[in-house]
């Protein structure tokens, strides 16, 4: 049975029927954050279920249909990878992933489906990889968009999970638009800097039906990330935890609606393993009922880690503010406080 590497500590390899006892165990401590989306852990309730789960893709493999990986992390089986579907007549197959919360935030799965697409277009000469997700599983999107992959469409209320009709969205990324694992282009870095931004960017949009998941960040920052915001007389230094919490939470609770945020210039320069990015940005939304509209900058540093490019700190600071009234649509300036600031 093979074993590969991760980097930080963990580990990817097959994950057999032998190991239900183990998988079960597992799906326990990950069944809060993989049942809303997808019905792996409601499969396998009991050992006999967790082996039939497994069972199932030992099959697939035999009959070279599918294969399951479990992740690893200190020992501990922690989420996995896996080609729900691998048709080598068309050249298609489908990626899927998992994950507990004990392992997020260190971009495994990213890494571990990295690795499967790179194995069906290099040994096995598929040409297309595509991953369908339910339209509001934020988490899984940005794993799609860290893999490179475009967005074919949606398929409107195309499936039926716990007595709903839910949205598919499918990404797909080519053969010939994969780089080889380990040999990423000045470009190819160039577009995973521009991915993790955007999945920064995007995780404070709650436009619409939108609703916000900012423990993504936790996926394009290492661990020891920091945030800084330098928008009065001192800085203020965030750990992760400390940035998302609140943001979160004023994000969810009515503070701030159809708030957004997008990045209208930015400046890239790449040395080897790190780079810099100057950010200019812009972003509007209702605070307290209010409209608004703001800019300002940022300041990003990116380091290659084992498990890709990821975010080490960022730092912004913002231009006033601009309340516009609905009644009268007279602009005036407002204070630079954060309490508009999502950042």
């Amino acid at each position: 049975m093979f074993t590969l590497s991760l980097g930080d500590h963990a580990q990817l390899r097959p994950l057999e029927p032998w190991q239900a006892k183990e998988f079960l165990a597992h799906i326990d401590r990950a069944r809060v954050v993989v049942d809303p989306w997808i019905p792996w852990a409601t499969y396998s309730t009991d050992l006999d279920s967790a082996t039939a789960t497994l069972q199932r893709y030992a099959d697939r493999l035999a009959q070279d249909t599918g294969r399951v990986y479990g992740i690893w992390l200190d020992g501990t089986l922690v989420g996995g990878a896996m080609f729900t579907r691998f048709d080598s007549v068309s050249g298609v197959c489908e990626i899927g992933c998992w994950l507990e919360q004990a392992g997020e935030g260190r971009g495994l799965v990213t890494q571990a489906c990295r690795v499967l697409i790179d194995w069906a277009f290099r040994i096995r000469g598929m040409s297309r990889a595509e991953w369908w997700v339910a339209a509001g599983n934020t988490r899984s999107i940005a794993v799609a968009r860290r893999l490179g992959m475009t967005r074919d469409g949606v398929l409107r209320q195309h499936s039926s999970y716990r007595g709903a009709r839910h949205d598919s969205e499918i990404w797909s990324v080519l053969s010939e638009e994969w780089p080889p694992l380990g040999e990423v282009s000045g470009a190819g870095v160039q577009a995973e800097l521009d991915r993790l931004m955007g999945v920064f960017v995007g995780a404070f949009t709650n436009t619409g039906n939108s609703r916000p998941d900012l423990g993504v960040i936790r996926d394009v920052f290492i661990p020891q990330g920091r945030i800084i915001a330098n928008v009065g007389d001192e800085p203020v230094i965030y750990d992760l935890d400390a940035f998302i919490e609140p943001r979160q939470r004023m994000l969810t609770d009515g503070t701030l609606t159809e708030f957004r945020e997008w990045e209208v210039a930015e400046r890239t320069e790449i040395f080897g393993s790190i780079a810099h990015r100057f950010s200019e940005y812009r972003k509007s939304g209702f605070h307290h009922g209010e409209w608004f509209e703001g800019s300002g900058h940022k300041t990003t540093q990116f380091v290659r880690t084992p498990a890709g490019w990821r975010m080490s700190s960022l730092a912004w600071d913002d231009a006033p503010a601009t309340a516009i009234s609905t009644s009268t649509a007279t602009a005036t300036s407002t204070s630079t406080s954060t309490s508009t600031s999502t950042e």
